[in-house]
Protein backbone atom coordinates (compact mmCIF):
# COMPACT_ATOMS: atom_id res chain seq x y z
CA UNK A 1 0.00 0.00 0.00
CA UNK A 2 1.74 3.42 -1.05
CA UNK A 3 -0.33 5.57 0.67
CA UNK A 4 -1.07 5.43 4.66
CA UNK A 5 -1.91 8.03 6.70
CA UNK A 6 -0.44 8.49 9.74
CA UNK A 7 -1.39 10.85 11.68
CA UNK A 8 -4.74 11.07 13.67
CA UNK A 9 -6.63 13.15 16.40
CA UNK A 10 -8.41 12.26 19.25
CA UNK A 11 -10.15 14.10 22.25
CA UNK A 12 -8.44 13.96 25.64
CA UNK A 13 -11.62 13.17 28.36
CA UNK A 14 -11.81 15.41 31.40
CA UNK A 15 -11.48 13.81 34.22
CA UNK A 16 -11.40 10.23 35.50
CA UNK A 17 -12.87 7.44 33.75
CA UNK A 18 -15.67 5.37 35.44
CA UNK A 19 -16.46 1.82 34.57
CA UNK A 20 -19.59 -0.35 35.49
CA UNK A 21 -19.36 -3.06 35.81
CA UNK A 22 -16.31 -3.60 35.00
CA UNK A 23 -13.39 -2.83 37.91
CA UNK A 24 -16.18 -2.09 40.11
CA UNK A 25 -14.55 -0.22 42.96
CA UNK A 26 -15.64 -1.88 46.47
CA UNK A 27 -13.14 0.35 48.34
CA UNK A 28 -14.61 3.75 47.88
CA UNK A 29 -13.87 5.53 50.81
CA UNK A 30 -16.53 6.38 53.00
CA UNK A 31 -17.56 2.48 51.91
CA UNK A 32 -18.61 0.78 55.41
CA UNK A 33 -18.98 -2.88 55.93
CA UNK A 34 -20.72 -4.86 59.13
CA UNK A 35 -20.51 -8.37 60.47
CA UNK A 36 -23.42 -11.04 60.55
CA UNK A 37 -23.43 -13.28 63.20
CA UNK A 38 -25.08 -15.97 60.87
CA UNK A 39 -21.93 -16.46 58.41
CA UNK A 40 -18.61 -15.04 57.36
CA UNK A 41 -19.25 -11.57 55.55
CA UNK A 42 -17.08 -11.75 52.17
CA UNK A 43 -14.75 -8.77 52.23
CA UNK A 44 -12.95 -7.62 48.56
CA UNK A 45 -10.19 -5.00 48.62
CA UNK A 46 -8.19 -4.11 45.05
CA UNK A 47 -4.23 -4.75 45.31
CA UNK A 48 -2.27 -2.34 46.93
CA UNK A 49 -5.65 -0.01 47.55
CA UNK A 50 -7.15 1.38 50.19
CA UNK A 51 -10.03 -1.17 52.12
CA UNK A 52 -13.95 -0.10 53.11
CA UNK A 53 -13.90 -0.05 56.77
CA UNK A 54 -14.92 -3.30 58.40
CA UNK A 55 -16.79 -2.43 61.43
CA UNK A 56 -16.86 -4.56 64.23
CA UNK A 57 -20.60 -4.57 64.67
CA UNK A 58 -23.88 -6.07 63.06
CA UNK A 59 -26.48 -3.68 61.06
CA UNK A 60 -28.50 -4.14 64.21
CA UNK A 61 -25.97 -3.19 67.03
CA UNK A 62 -24.81 -0.27 64.86
CA UNK A 63 -28.15 1.66 65.27
CA UNK A 64 -27.86 1.23 69.20
CA UNK A 65 -25.98 2.48 72.05
CA UNK A 66 -22.99 0.21 73.09
CA UNK A 67 -21.57 0.37 76.86
CA UNK A 68 -18.21 0.10 77.41
CA UNK A 69 -17.33 -1.34 74.20
CA UNK A 70 -13.82 -3.16 73.87
CA UNK A 71 -12.86 -4.01 70.49
CA UNK A 72 -10.13 -7.18 69.87
CA UNK A 73 -9.00 -8.65 65.91
CA UNK A 74 -7.28 -11.70 64.76
CA UNK A 75 -5.95 -12.16 61.30
CA UNK A 76 -4.47 -15.26 59.52
CA UNK A 77 -1.34 -14.35 61.58
CA UNK A 78 -3.32 -13.76 65.34
CA UNK A 79 -4.07 -10.33 67.17
CA UNK A 80 -3.78 -7.62 65.10
CA UNK A 81 -2.55 -4.14 67.00
CA UNK A 82 -3.68 -0.93 66.16
CA UNK A 83 -0.02 -0.01 66.09
CA UNK A 84 -0.08 -1.71 62.78
CA UNK A 85 1.24 0.18 59.50
CA UNK A 86 -0.68 -1.92 56.77
CA UNK A 87 -3.82 -2.88 58.97
CA UNK A 88 -4.95 -0.46 61.49
CA UNK A 89 -8.05 -0.28 64.18
CA UNK A 90 -9.97 2.66 64.48
CA UNK A 91 -11.13 4.50 67.88
CA UNK A 92 -14.47 2.82 67.18
CA UNK A 93 -13.22 -0.84 66.20
CA UNK A 94 -13.35 -0.82 62.90
CA UNK A 95 -10.38 -2.59 60.67
CA UNK A 96 -8.95 -0.92 57.84
CA UNK A 97 -6.03 -1.75 55.59
CA UNK A 98 -4.29 1.41 54.77
CA UNK A 99 -2.30 -0.70 51.36
CA UNK A 100 -3.52 -3.97 50.98
CA UNK A 101 -1.48 -7.33 49.54
CA UNK A 102 -2.23 -10.46 48.66
CA UNK A 103 -0.78 -12.37 51.64
CA UNK A 104 -3.34 -10.27 53.59
CA UNK A 105 -6.09 -12.30 52.00
CA UNK A 106 -7.48 -14.00 55.34
CA UNK A 107 -10.10 -15.13 57.95
CA UNK A 108 -10.24 -12.20 59.79
CA UNK A 109 -12.31 -12.10 63.40
CA UNK A 110 -13.58 -9.52 65.34
CA UNK A 111 -14.50 -10.02 69.01
CA UNK A 112 -16.39 -7.87 70.76
CA UNK A 113 -17.51 -6.86 74.64
CA UNK A 114 -20.42 -4.43 75.62
CA UNK A 115 -23.58 -4.24 77.59
CA UNK A 116 -26.30 -2.92 76.17
CA UNK A 117 -26.91 -0.59 79.07
CA UNK A 118 -25.11 0.17 82.54
CA UNK A 119 -27.22 -2.20 84.41
CA UNK A 120 -26.53 -5.65 82.11
CA UNK A 121 -24.07 -7.58 82.25
CA UNK A 122 -21.44 -7.65 79.51
CA UNK A 123 -22.22 -9.48 76.28
CA UNK A 124 -20.27 -11.09 73.55
CA UNK A 125 -19.84 -11.16 70.15
CA UNK A 126 -17.72 -12.73 67.69
CA UNK A 127 -18.12 -11.90 63.85
CA UNK A 128 -16.19 -13.13 61.22
CA UNK A 129 -15.01 -11.70 58.01
CA UNK A 130 -13.00 -13.26 54.49
CA UNK A 131 -10.89 -10.61 53.18
CA UNK A 132 -9.88 -11.42 49.65
CA UNK A 133 -7.59 -9.20 47.35
CA UNK A 134 -8.81 -8.78 43.74
CA UNK A 135 -7.27 -7.06 40.41
CA UNK A 136 -8.77 -5.36 37.26
CA UNK A 137 -8.89 -8.15 34.79
CA UNK A 138 -5.78 -8.53 32.07
CA UNK A 139 -8.19 -7.04 29.96
CA UNK A 140 -7.47 -6.85 25.88
CA UNK A 141 -9.59 -6.00 22.73
CA UNK A 142 -9.11 -8.48 19.87
CA UNK A 143 -9.45 -7.60 16.33
CA UNK A 144 -9.37 -9.23 12.97
CA UNK A 145 -9.44 -7.28 9.85
CA UNK A 146 -9.73 -9.35 5.66
CA UNK A 147 -7.52 -7.53 3.06
CA UNK A 148 -7.40 -8.73 -1.13
CA UNK A 149 -4.44 -10.28 -1.65
CA UNK A 150 -1.46 -10.84 -3.76
CA UNK A 151 -1.06 -14.65 -4.80
CA UNK A 152 -1.47 -16.70 -1.64
CA UNK A 153 2.49 -17.73 -1.93
CA UNK A 154 3.61 -14.57 -3.01
CA UNK A 155 6.40 -12.48 -0.94
CA UNK A 156 4.55 -9.31 -1.00
CA UNK A 157 1.92 -10.47 1.15
CA UNK A 158 4.45 -11.09 4.31
CA UNK A 159 5.97 -7.72 3.50
CA UNK A 160 2.52 -5.87 3.93
CA UNK A 161 2.04 -7.84 7.00
CA UNK A 162 5.15 -6.82 8.61
CA UNK A 163 4.46 -3.21 7.58
CA UNK A 164 0.66 -3.57 8.57
CA UNK A 165 1.97 -4.70 12.14
CA UNK A 166 5.25 -1.69 12.65
CA UNK A 167 2.44 1.48 11.72
CA UNK A 168 0.14 -0.69 14.27
CA UNK A 169 2.28 -0.71 16.73
CA UNK A 170 3.55 3.12 16.57
CA UNK A 171 0.03 4.34 16.74
CA UNK A 172 -0.17 3.00 20.49
CA UNK A 173 3.25 3.50 21.31
CA UNK A 174 2.95 6.35 23.17
CA UNK A 175 -0.25 4.89 25.22
CA UNK A 176 2.06 2.23 26.67
CA UNK A 177 -0.10 -0.12 24.34
CA UNK A 178 1.30 -3.12 22.09
CA UNK A 179 0.04 -4.80 19.44
CA UNK A 180 0.60 -8.58 18.59
CA UNK A 181 -0.12 -10.47 15.52
CA UNK A 182 -2.31 -13.44 16.64
CA UNK A 183 -2.73 -14.79 13.36
CA UNK A 184 -2.13 -14.13 9.92
CA UNK A 185 -3.37 -16.22 6.95
CA UNK A 186 -3.99 -16.61 2.90
CA UNK A 187 -7.14 -18.18 1.78
CA UNK A 188 -9.16 -17.91 -1.96
CA UNK A 189 -12.43 -16.36 -1.62
CA UNK A 190 -14.86 -17.39 -4.36
CA UNK A 191 -16.93 -14.06 -4.77
CA UNK A 192 -20.46 -14.07 -6.17
CA UNK A 193 -20.14 -12.22 -9.15
CA UNK A 194 -16.31 -11.58 -9.06
CA UNK A 195 -15.10 -15.17 -9.48
CA UNK A 196 -11.89 -16.30 -7.27
CA UNK A 197 -10.12 -13.57 -5.19
CA UNK A 198 -6.76 -14.34 -2.78
CA UNK A 199 -7.57 -12.22 0.88
CA UNK A 200 -5.48 -12.29 3.74
CA UNK A 201 -6.95 -12.69 7.55
CA UNK A 202 -5.63 -10.94 9.87
CA UNK A 203 -6.29 -11.38 14.22
CA UNK A 204 -4.15 -9.11 16.07
CA UNK A 205 -4.34 -8.00 19.68
CA UNK A 206 -4.00 -4.79 21.66
CA UNK A 207 -3.17 -5.09 25.20
CA UNK A 208 -1.82 -2.25 28.16
CA UNK A 209 1.81 -2.84 28.90
CA UNK A 210 1.98 -1.89 32.54
CA UNK A 211 -0.01 -5.22 33.37
CA UNK A 212 2.53 -7.64 31.41
CA UNK A 213 5.71 -5.49 33.25
CA UNK A 214 5.18 -4.75 36.65
CA UNK A 215 3.48 -5.36 40.05
CA UNK A 216 3.92 -2.02 41.37
CA UNK A 217 0.49 0.13 40.95
CA UNK A 218 0.61 2.64 38.55
CA UNK A 219 -1.41 5.97 40.23
CA UNK A 220 -2.90 8.58 38.45
CA UNK A 221 -5.24 9.11 35.95
CA UNK A 222 -2.45 8.65 33.07
CA UNK A 223 -1.62 5.24 34.19
CA UNK A 224 -5.81 3.90 33.68
CA UNK A 225 -5.55 1.08 31.67
CA UNK A 226 -9.03 0.91 30.55
CA UNK A 227 -8.54 4.87 29.09
CA UNK A 228 -5.42 4.12 27.35
CA UNK A 229 -6.77 1.06 25.50
CA UNK A 230 -9.81 2.82 24.41
CA UNK A 231 -7.84 5.67 23.01
CA UNK A 232 -5.84 2.78 21.26
CA UNK A 233 -8.88 0.85 19.94
CA UNK A 234 -9.85 4.55 18.75
CA UNK A 235 -6.68 4.97 16.90
CA UNK A 236 -6.86 1.58 15.17
CA UNK A 237 -10.46 1.86 14.11
CA UNK A 238 -9.43 5.60 12.41
CA UNK A 239 -6.82 3.73 10.92
CA UNK A 240 -8.89 1.35 9.18
CA UNK A 241 -11.74 3.96 8.20
CA UNK A 242 -8.98 6.32 6.48
CA UNK A 243 -7.88 3.46 4.89
CA UNK A 244 -11.39 3.31 2.59
CA UNK A 245 -11.14 6.95 2.57
CA UNK A 246 -8.00 7.54 0.59
CA UNK A 247 -8.99 3.97 -1.42
CA UNK A 248 -12.16 5.98 -2.47
CA UNK A 249 -10.37 8.86 -3.50
CA UNK A 250 -8.00 6.98 -6.09
CA UNK A 251 -8.28 7.82 -9.88
CA UNK A 252 -5.86 5.00 -10.82
CA UNK A 253 -6.83 1.37 -10.32
CA UNK A 254 -6.84 -0.39 -6.73
CA UNK A 255 -3.40 -1.63 -5.40
CA UNK A 256 -2.49 -5.14 -5.02
CA UNK A 257 -3.14 -5.20 -1.39
CA UNK A 258 -6.35 -3.02 0.22
CA UNK A 259 -8.19 -3.44 3.58
CA UNK A 260 -11.62 -4.37 2.80
CA UNK A 261 -14.35 -2.08 3.88
CA UNK A 262 -16.52 -3.45 6.75
CA UNK A 263 -14.17 -6.46 7.65
CA UNK A 264 -12.76 -4.93 10.97
CA UNK A 265 -13.87 -6.50 13.86
CA UNK A 266 -13.33 -6.09 17.16
CA UNK A 267 -14.20 -7.96 20.92
CA UNK A 268 -13.17 -7.37 24.14
CA UNK A 269 -11.37 -10.51 26.13
CA UNK A 270 -10.78 -10.53 30.09
CA UNK A 271 -7.74 -12.68 31.42
CA UNK A 272 -6.91 -12.97 34.82
CA UNK A 273 -3.29 -13.27 36.38
CA UNK A 274 -2.31 -16.46 37.61
CA UNK A 275 -3.53 -16.94 41.07
CA UNK A 276 -6.61 -15.00 40.50
CA UNK A 277 -10.00 -15.56 38.66
CA UNK A 278 -13.89 -14.52 37.51
CA UNK A 279 -16.16 -16.33 39.59
CA UNK A 280 -19.75 -14.65 39.62
CA UNK A 281 -21.44 -17.42 41.55
CA UNK A 282 -18.90 -17.42 44.49
CA UNK A 283 -18.21 -13.40 44.61
CA UNK A 284 -21.52 -11.92 43.22
CA UNK A 285 -20.70 -8.65 45.04
CA UNK A 286 -17.87 -8.73 42.32
CA UNK A 287 -18.37 -10.30 39.32
CA UNK A 288 -16.23 -9.10 37.02
CA UNK A 289 -13.31 -8.79 38.88
CA UNK A 290 -10.61 -11.43 39.27
CA UNK A 291 -10.46 -12.43 42.97
CA UNK A 292 -7.67 -14.27 44.32
CA UNK A 293 -8.28 -18.07 44.75
CA UNK A 294 -9.30 -19.87 47.40
CA UNK A 295 -7.76 -22.62 48.98
CA UNK A 296 -9.13 -25.39 47.17
CA UNK A 297 -8.27 -24.24 43.48
CA UNK A 298 -5.89 -22.25 41.77
CA UNK A 299 -5.02 -20.50 38.20
CA UNK A 300 -1.37 -21.12 36.89
CA UNK A 301 -1.81 -19.10 33.88
CA UNK A 302 -3.61 -16.20 32.36
CA UNK A 303 -6.92 -17.61 32.00
CA UNK A 304 -9.90 -16.53 33.40
CA UNK A 305 -10.95 -18.87 36.51
CA UNK A 306 -9.70 -20.57 39.35
CA UNK A 307 -9.54 -24.45 38.35
CA UNK A 308 -10.34 -27.49 41.17
CA UNK A 309 -7.31 -28.43 43.35
CA UNK A 310 -7.91 -30.59 46.57
CA UNK A 311 -4.49 -30.25 47.75
CA UNK A 312 -4.28 -26.49 47.36
CA UNK A 313 -4.39 -25.07 50.78
CA UNK A 314 -3.66 -21.61 50.54
CA UNK A 315 -4.72 -18.19 48.94
CA UNK A 316 -3.82 -17.40 45.14
CA UNK A 317 -2.39 -20.87 44.08
CA UNK A 318 -0.44 -21.05 40.86
CA UNK A 319 -0.11 -24.31 41.24
CA UNK A 320 -1.43 -27.80 42.25
CA UNK A 321 0.91 -29.88 43.94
Amino acid sequence: MRQIVTHFFFFLIVGYLIRVPRGFYLTQDGLKIVGSPNSPVKVYVMLHHKSPHILCVTQRLRNLELIDPSFQWHGPKGKIISENSTAQITSTGSLVFQNFEERMTGVYTCFLEYKPTVEEVVKNLQLKYVVYAYREPHFYYQFTARYHAAPCNSIYNISFEKKLLQILSKLVLDLSCEVSLLKSECHHVKMQKAGLQNELFFTFSVSSLDFEKGRKPCVGPSCDATRRLSKAKNLIERFFIQQVEVLGRRAEPLPEIYYIEGTLQMVWINRCFPGYGINTLKHPKCPECCVICSPGSYNPRDGTHCLPCNSSLDFGARACL
